[in-house]
């Protein structure tokens, strides 16, 4: 694990605008390859920015350390969380920017930082998030493994150095490594001077070295962790019944390969090697041949019938090489791949080899017919391929000029149809409601909202299941135990996501804002450490947040100590259980603390200053009472300095075994069921917003303690706690001790703000956040963690979830609807020499042998994104298109315009995570199989209309052959794991891979 760089305490930073001036700034510097840039939390990063933007010094707002602690799987190994999402979970930093933010803000203790270099990939240059981790190993004990990471720009050479430092492999040695990609298979890396990337080296694959044996021969042809040859070569199946290896997050690659591979006419076209003849290697827009090429690898080995699963490494490395987007194993569309995979093939394969530019005409008035023929005529002379043949169609597009009525009519080639599915106006959202009761458990609801809506839309409808009104509620999102964003009623609800945690709060009065006559108060749970951190450069008590926050309206005369303690008793009446009488022991309080109380952020106003010269005389009468009580004589008066005192609490604090002290006061105060402020001690010159018990009591008192605790430990605990240190003052007033501390804090919870002052009221400049800080005792003996989780579920929540069902052809509408272009992509009106929001008209002229319908599932816009789970129904035959095509039937040499499905991509899961499967018919014995990566089954027709439907395949009827060979018969000889019956719903392994759709 790399060392913390925490500074231990962060230099004074420079002014709000200069720190957003300075960072902005460096975040605009390119990527160069070999330095270095640091990942930063997205949520403290938009905190900061909060923070910097108020010009408010004292802001709430002020996000503390920072703090990357969501970015880790856990906070022992501190490795990375899989799956973070750039500008989602985390932003990236030059090293400049990462140091001063550093120095300004400190991290976190013990969190290291997240350095990554970035690496010069083929076409790209980017910051390697996640470098290769891999298992290094040699044939001879394959249980030995050692992790070492890689970049993907690294030469295998550097991992074959890193096998032989480790395992004290002689140079003179001759050896060879293996590549273990699953547990049944591995291969041999026989090039090392290719990179890691090349390679497709992933993490969690194992690399092995094998040694050559003094005679000559290696130990084994191949090492044990092959699958056994004989298996492989025996076995015979059904030609193109053949599942994919996933090579980590590629899902989607299998996905989109499966389809493809089930479309009769393409993979004929390879298998014929009719390709070999069309290899385009001149042309500028293609791949040279490469990617047509390692696609026909891919395909001759599925449909050999030699194979269970195939692993496609050469053609994903060829993606990565002409597609940078492709590179790595990050999370990708199936739709994307596709796009670019029929593009690069159609290239690769263009029978064009000089292409002529060609000008476009208008219609100009002319029939349809003519401009589509010239259309279709002009595309040819341009582009010509097995994948044109195949996929290509036509459509007419009509643009209208809203001003002068100027009609443009043009005939563009498609190879896919992108269909939207019909957007429901509204949505269903689950809240947890908080209400005023203090004994009533949290409600969860599922309400119905406008989609457009905004929060006030939320509160209405919840409203109507609570009677409570919704000018009295207040819309909170939930994360890690703290707010992470209060709403306003006017927001718009695209801002809360369907994942997030939304509690609503019922408050007194009917105003969020707040007023001169109330205050509303974030409340959150901070739970204190037994033990000081010295080695964060102060004595402070670490605190951690847990359970519940709050929202709570209290009137600003009540936002004193003992009022708001009051407060905040009865609202955690449920779970908090009260001291009973005989608990509640009576205490003196320091008058020192006053000093450290008036002090906001460690500067003394001008009313503490007094406070602290007039305490300053009365010091002796105190500091001989309290050494009396504590040692049980009179010894006289003791002679202190206000800076003695202050050295010999600061002695006190380095140094806890000394026999005249016990343990630090702090301490001995959780023993006897009291505490300190939340984590600064009073040596820090910082002030509690909670009441301070004295640490000394009486000692009639102390027999009652010890009449209380059944532990004699304890008890003794708490006696020694009892031992002040001389130089104390107290007030001669008594006071009961308290269940807890209240603390001024951030909005994050992590850092203490501005304090009251004795007996006073808190002064809130922004938005309040305070913290109710629990000594560790007396946070298990007094608070029912199991009793502050419970809730209840309304029932709502037991009306199930229904899903929208549409028609296919529905969605073939809406693509084929009037719409009016938006303002980012206007339309030149060559009459009104301008650009205008024309309305659009999209009709289908011709359609190809193969169509793919997109069904855009995933919605995307300036303020939300989401993606759709209505469930289309399509056909499986007779898709008839005769109503939505343009160009009619005049005689019977026309083709037909009725289709069957012959394969389907599916997409499961949300925006952020998922995965991606296929169905698809085999072309020789007719029957449909189910592939989830190298898993293949059987399924059934009735199985394939799913809400994961993506990508539709149809082929016209007239060119689908019948098939040549009967379907096969589900038996128990069927290879193990391979080919069975499909007896799920269809998400069989959805969990093993994920994927996404991007933007």
């Amino acid at each position: 694990m790399a060392a913390n760089c925490s500074t231990g305490s962060a230099t004074e930073p420079p002014g709000l605008e200069t720190q957003w001036r300075e960072i902005d700034n460096l975040n605009q510097q390119q990527l160069r390859a070999g330095d270095s840039w640091y990942l930063l939390d997205k949520r403290w990063f938009d905190q900061w920015k909060e923070y910097v933007h108020t010009g408010d010094q004292n802001s709430s707002s002020y996000p503390g350390k920072i703090d990357n602690t969501e970015l880790f799987e856990d906070l022992d190994s501190y490795h990375l969380k899989e799956r973070l999402s750039e500008n989602e979970d985390f932003i990236l930093v030059p090293s400049e920017a990462w140091h001063k933010l550093l120095s300004w803000y400190d991290l976190m203790d013990d969190q290291p930082p997240l350095e990554r270099k970035v690496v010069d990939l083929p076409s790209t240059v980017k910051v390697e998030v996640y470098p290769v981790e891999i298992y290094l190993c040699l044939s001879s004990n394959l249980e030995s493994t050692v992790t070492a990471r890689f970049s993907r720009a690294d030469k295998i050479h550097a991992i074959h150095q890193k096998i032989r430092q480790h395992f004290n492999v002689s140079e003179t040695a001759e050896s060879r490594l293996w590549m273990r990609s699953t547990d049944t298979s591995s291969e041999r890396l026989r090039n090392l001077n290719m990179t890691v990337l090349d390679a497709c080296l992933i993490s969690g694959m194992t690399v092995i070295m094998e040694i050559r044996n003094a005679d000559g021969t290696w130990p084994t042809s191949r090492p044990q962790i092959m699958r056994n040859t004989a298996d492989e070569d025996s076995y015979r199946g059904p030609p193109g019944v053949c599942g994919l290896t996933n090579l980590g997050n590629t899902c989607f690659m299998n996905s989109a390969l499966q389809c493809l591979s089930n479309t009769p006419p393409l993979t004929e076209y390879f298998l014929m090697n009719l390709y070999l003849e069309e290899l385009n290697f001149t042309n500028p827009l293609g791949m040279k041949g490469e990617i047509a090429e390692a696609y026909a690898d891919v395909i001759k080995q599925m449909w050999s019938g030699r194979h269970y699963s195939v692993v496609p490494r050469v053609f994903k490395t060829k993606v990565g090489h002409f597609a940078s987007q492709f590179l790595g194993y990050q999370q990708h569309d199936s739709q994307e791949l596709l796009s670019f995979l029929l593009d690069g093939l159609h290239e690769d394969l263009n029978r064009v080899k000089k292409k002529e530019y060609i000008e476009l005409k208008d219609a100009d008035g002319r029939p349809d017919q003519e401009v589509a023929e010239e259309a279709w005529r002009n595309h040819l002379r341009r582009n010509d391929s097995v994948i044109v043949d195949t996929f290509h169609g036509l459509f007419k597009s009509t643009l209208v000029c809203p001003e002068c009525n100027k009609v443009s009519v043009t005939f563009d080639p498609f190879c896919y149809l992108s269909v939207p599915l019909p957007v429901s106006k509204e949505r269903v959202m689950e809240v947890f409601y908080v209400s005023l009761d203090p004994m009533a458990k949290p409600t969860q609801y599922r309400l119905i909202v406008p989609k457009a809506g905004r929060v006030i839309d939320l509160c209405t409808a919840l409203s109507q299941a609570t009677d409570v009104p919704p000018s009295q509620m207040a819309v909170a999102d939930v994360f890690n135990h703290r707010f992470y964003r209060i709403y306003q009623v006017d927001e718009s609800l695209s801002c809360i996501l369907d994942r997030d945690d939304i509690f609503v709060y019922q408050l007194n009065s009917g105003c969020m804002d707040q007023t001169d006559e109330e205050v509303i108060l974030a409340v959150y749970m901070r739970e204190r450490s037994h033990y000081r951190d010295y080695g964060s450069g102060s004595n402070s008590y670490s605190t951690s947040l847990f359970g519940h926050p709050l929202l709570m309206s209290v009137p600003r005369t009540q936002c004193t100590r003992e009022d708001l303690y009051q407060l905040l008793l009865k609202r955690l009446a449920r779970y908090v259980r009260p001291l009973d009488p005989s608990e509640e022991v009576e205490e003196e309080e320091d008058e020192d603390e006053e000093l450290y109380k008036a002090q906001t952020n460690g500067v003394s106003d001008d009313e503490g200053d007094e406070d602290s010269e007039e305490a300053g005389p009365s010091k002796k009468e105190e500091e001989t009472q309290q050494s009396n009580q504590a040692d049980g004589q009179n010894n006289g008066p003791l002679e202190a300095s206000p800076s003695s005192e202050r050295e010999e609490r600061a002695e006190e604090g380095e140094s806890s075994s000394e026999p005249d002290r016990g343990s630090s006061t702090e301490e001995g105060q959780s023993a006897c069921g009291s505490t300190d402020t939340n984590s600064q001690d009073a040596t820090d010159g910082d002030q509690s917003a909670g009441a301070e018990p004295s640490g000394k009591e009486e000692e009639d008192d102390d027999e009652e303690e010890e009449e209380e605790e059944e532990d004699g430990e304890e008890a003794a605990t708490c006696a020694q706690a009892n031992k002040r240190v001389p130089g104390r003052r107290h007030y001669t007033e008594r006071r009961k001790k308290a269940l807890f501390t209240i603390q001024a804090v951030n909005s994050n919870g992590t850092t203490e703000r501005g304090m009251a002052e004795a007996g006073g009221s808190f002064s809130f400049s922004s938005q309040p956040y305070i913290a109710i800080d629990w000594d560790p005792d007396m946070k298990k003996k007094y608070y029912n963690e199991n009793e502050a989780e419970k809730y209840i579920k309304h029932q709502s929540m037991d009306v199930p979830h229904q899903q929208t069902t549409v028609q296919l052809q529905e969605c073939i509408e809406l693509f084929t609807t009037v719409e009016t272009l938006e303002e980012e992509n206007p339309w030149y009106c060559p009459t009104c020499k301008r650009h205008q929001l024309a309305t659009k008209k999209l009709d289908l002229w011709s359609l190809p042998e193969v169509l793919i319908i997109h069904l855009k599932r995933f919605s995307y816009t300036k303020y939300s994104r989401e993606k759709l789970d209505t469930i289309v129904e399509f056909p499986l035959r007779d898709l008839d298109f005769s109503g939505f095509l343009l160009k009619k039937t005049t005689n019977s040499t026309e083709p037909p315009s009725r289709y069957d499905l012959i394969a389907v991509s599916n997409h499961y899961g949300g925006l952020r995570d998922g995965h991606y499967t296929s169905y698809a018919q085999n072309k020789d014995n007719g029957q449909w199989y189910y592939f989830d990566d190298s898993k293949v089954t059987y399924a059934r027709e009735e199985q394939i209309v799913t809400s994961a439907a993506y990508l539709l395949f149809y082929q016209r009827q007239d060119k689908i052959r019948q098939p040549t060979v009967p379907p096969p018969v589900p038996s128990s000889t069927q290879p193990e794991n391979h080919i069975t019956s499909q007896t799920h719903d269809g998400v069989d392994g959805a969990s093993s891979c994920v994927s996404m759709e991007t933007d």
